[in-house]
């Protein structure tokens, strides 16, 4: 028996190998993890990288907004009146941190007497002279160096047209990308396994029912049915993420218990009734462990419709809320400059889901070569 059991690890752990092996060979399925890795790094250390460290991303500085990719700016960094609330570490790694400064747009500066007299940028061509105490605007520093709270600040994609970070922004962004992938699939994959079992395994009239509804939700439209859980649940970042796992799970019931119709009939499922363990661990120990490649690869296209659904919602107002980020919020707030002179604005977060979603495609067709899935 002890030999029986040693033979069937050795034969797991050779069947995982070989699929390893294949799937590093296929070069589409290597890209879409490298980019999924990659946006799971950027997604944890976001706010750690990301031009804008305030939470969200949303340092609004209206005069500069909607410029293109590469615009530079001066800015004379004031103190709030009010203090700002010191964070942990951890805090601000996943929060962000407030800024302790005011910023703002200026265009030149100089010392007259115990003041700091600023060009204030209003707009192109129009400025606004002011003053500012030096105890204000001084900071410590060694000789030769500014003296005054001075920074010119770099916009590699450009600003919003709230004057907010571009790339801020899209990087913080992706957590709501995986996010709402990650937390679509777990609900997707607990009801679609559990729901094709009952169907796949038992049969008959549980069969029928489950079937019944699988056919209700399938014959409803993705889009409108996400609509209506939303309008039910209500606006907000959860609710989205609940909205869209409700409506993906058809596919893995139906791909479950297809599988379950084909494998409660073999021999090792024969034995193991023999053996009178119970229905549950038949179900979960025996033959789902054996039927999970295709159901991998379902959930891979989930992970990917998930990201473009959200998207979706996001720029129709119903998903993701501002001021948090999201690429599809993103888009809609600033499409309107396609078709002006800054098309980048809204060309960024748009090809920032393209590659998201094209990975999360690529590595579900490597998967499903690696597993020899058929259909």
């Amino acid at each position: 028996m002890e030999k029986q059991e040693s033979k069937m690890i050795e034969a797991g752990q050779s069947f995982k190998q070989k699929t390893w092996k294949r799937l590093r060979k296929n070069k589409g399925a290597v890209f879409g993890m490298i980019v999924i890795l990659l946006a799971c790094i950027v997604a944890l250390t976001a706010y750690l990288f990301a031009p804008d460290g305030s939470p969200d991303a949303n340092r609004m500085i209206v005069e500069i907004g909607g410029r293109k990719p590469g615009f530079k700016q001066q800015f004379l960094l004031l103190p709030k009146d009010r203090k700002t609330k010191d964070v942990s570490f951890l805090h601000y790694l996943f929060f962000g941190k407030e800024d302790v400064y005011n910023y703002i747009p200026i265009n030149s500066y100089q010392q007259k007497g115990d003041s700091l007299i600023v060009e204030k940028f209003i707009d192109e061509g129009i400025e606004d002279r002011l003053a500012y105490p030096l105890s204000m605007v001084r900071i410590n520093s060694s000789a030769g160096k500014n003296m005054y709270n001075v920074e010119t600040i770099t916009f590699r994609l450009g600003t919003d047209k709230y004057g907010r970070d571009i790339l801020s922004r899209l990087l913080i962004g992706v957590r709501v990308s995986l996010a709402v992938g990650l937390i679509t699939v777990v609900i997707s994959l607990s009801i679609g396994v559990l729901l094709g079992s009952i169907a796949g395994y038992f049969g008959g009239r549980a069969d029928d029912i489950i079937m019944w509804l699988l056919n209700v939700i399938w014959s409803i439209p993705t889009l409108l049915l996400v609509f209506a859980i939303t309008l039910m649940l209500g606006k907000g970042f959860w609710q989205v993420f609940i909205a869209i796992g409700l409506t993906m799970w058809v596919n893995v019931a139906r791909i479950v218990r297809g599988q379950i119709l084909s494998a409660r009939e073999l021999e090792y499922v024969e034995a193991a009734r023999a053996l009178g363990f119970s229905t549950p661990r038949i179900i979960f120990r025996h033959i789902l462990p054996n039927v999970m490649g295709p159901v991998l690869v379902v959930a891979a296209s989930n992970f990917a419709s998930a990201i473009v659904i959200e998207a979706g919602l996001s720029f129709l107002g119903i998903g993701v809320q501002p001021p948090q980020p999201s690429w599809g919020l993103m888009i809609k707030e600033n499409y309107n400059f396609i078709i002006t002179h800054n098309p980048m604005l809204a060309l960024a977060p748009g090809i920032a889901i393209m590659l998201l979603v094209l990975a999360f495609n690529l590595l579900g067709n490597g998967l499903r070569d690696a597993l020899n899935v058929r259909g």
